[in-house]
C-alpha cells in the first residue's frame, strides 16, 4: 500500500485561470457569432414588418399603435444587435442590451402562457394565433435563456478576437 502523498506543485493551482484566459477569448468570440446569427435571423424572418406587427398583437398587450411601433422597429434592432456583435463593436453594451432583449422576449412568453393564449411568440417569422395545445412556451423559454447566458458571457467577458473594440483599445 502506498502510503505517500502527492502534493500539488505550485504551478498546478494557477494552471486553471490561465487555461480559462486562453480559452475565454474564443468563447466569447464564439458566443458573439452565434448570437448575431440568431439575432439577424430573427430579424429577417420578421419581414416585411406586417408579420413582425402581427406578432407583436397578439400577445395582447399593448395599443394597435405601439404593436405598429413595436413590430415595425424590433427586426431593426435586432439587425443593429446583429451587426455590431458581428463586428464585436460596443460588445459589453451590446451584449447586455441583448440580454435586457431576451428578458422582455422571456417575459412576453410567460405572459402569454399564464393568460393561456395560443400564439405562436413570433422569434423567427410569423406569430399569431395557433391551434389550441400547438404551443411551445416551455422550448421557446429555454431556447431565450440559451441565448440570455449567451449575451450573458458577452456582457460580462466581452474580449474576444476579431473584434473592433480591440482597435479602440478597449478590452484587450
Amino acid at each position: 500500500m502506498d502510503t505517500t502523498h502527492h502534493s500539488a506543485t505550485p504551478t498546478e493551482p494557477a494552471a486553471a485561470p490561465r487555461r480559462w484566459a486562453a480559452i475565454q477569448p474564443w468563447l466569447t468570440l464564439l458566443a458573439r457569432l452565434a448570437l448575431a446569427g440568431v439575432l439577424a435571423w430573427a430579424a429577417v424572418s420578421k419581414l416585411p414588418p406586417a408579420l413582425s406587427v402581427q406578432s407583436v398583437e397578439a400577445y395582447q398587450l399593448f395599443s394597435p399603435g405601439v404593436a405598429e411601433f413595436i413590430g415595425f422597429t424590433l427586426p431593426l434592432l435586432e439587425l443593429a444587435f446583429a451587426l455590431l456583435l458581428l463586428l464585436g463593436l460596443a460588445t459589453r453594451y451590446v451584449g447586455a442590451a441583448s440580454g435586457l432583449l431576451m428578458v422582455v422576449f422571456i417575459a412576453g412568453i410567460v405572459s402569454a402562457w399564464a393568460r393561456g393564449l395560443d400564439i405562436d411568440c413570433g422569434c423567427f417569422g410569423t406569430g399569431g394565433q395557433v391551434a389550441e395545445g400547438e404551443t411551445s412556451y416551455g422550448l421557446d423559454i429555454a431556447r431565450d435563456l440559451g441565448f440570455l447566458a449567451l449575451a450573458a458571457l458577452i456582457a460580462i467577458r466581452p474580449r474576444s478576437p476579431l473584434a473592433l473594440d480591440r482597435l479602440f483599445g478597449l478590452y484587450r
